[in-house]
């Protein structure tokens, strides 16, 4: 565990804090701490930063209610810059968007494109707002919610079907249900950080447990 006087802080007593967004790794916003900023981020599990241009600390979501959740703060091989792991409550920009990150300067033109359920669901947004003719997304959400609760219930029996059969089909299946899923996330105005959190919260992987009737 690193000491916070192990950190070296510039001539004005500050340290660079790259914010990410837990569960997607998306880089939310560069603030800067001080030592005071940082134990009070330290002791409340939120992040707290030095404003420079009013020359104040200021708790994130204090007057906004967009708290940040620390999950963890890491230095870096010189222990002079910081990330920090937020579970993030709204939107971490001043601006309302997710991310402070938002103007494009440059893209490679053969660049690989990594996709994310983030980009699907957005990509999704955008098909409902636009309706685009000739669209399959634009079909469902024309024929409406019982159209698209249909698609899932056939395609969730796809996926039982194609685990019997083998690995790729399966595969394939599952892809298919998890498009018609988020198409009714969509719908419903459930956000993929809906389902994150429910999820987190939940603690699936070690504390679930199913009730079952012992017959």
């Amino acid at each position: 565990m690193l000491d916070i006087k192990e950190l070296k802080f510039d001539e004005k007593g500050l340290i660079p804090a790259i914010v990410r967004d837990y569960n997607t790794k998306e880089v939310l916003t560069l603030a800067y701490m001080n030592e005071e900023s940082l134990k009070i981020s330290m002791e409340k599990g939120l992040t707290c930063f030095f404003s420079r241009s009013r020359q104040e600390l200021w708790l994130k979501g204090e007057t906004s209610g967009n708290f940040q959740h620390i999950v963890s703060i890491t230095a870096d091989c010189d222990n002079d810059a910081l990330t920090i792991d937020v579970i993030k409550d709204g939107p971490a920009c001043h601006t309302g968007a997710d991310s402070c990150f938002t103007k494009e300067v440059y893209k490679a033109e053969n660049a690989v494109k990594e996709f994310s359920f983030n980009t699907l669901y957005d990509l999704l947004i955008s098909r409902k707002k636009e309706m685009p003719e000739g669209s399959y997304t634009t079909y469902l959400f024309q024929k409406g919610l019982d159209k698209i609760l249909k698609k899932i219930g056939e395609e969730s029996t796809e996926v039982i079907i194609g685990a019997k059969n083998d690995k790729e089909e399966c595969v394939y299946e599952i892809v298919d249900l998890a498009y018609h899923v988020m198409v009714l996330m969509v719908e419903l105005g459930i956000s993929v950080d809906d389902i994150k959190n429910e999820l987190a919260s939940r603690h699936v992987i070690d504390h679930k447990v199913k009730q079952e009737k012992m017959k």
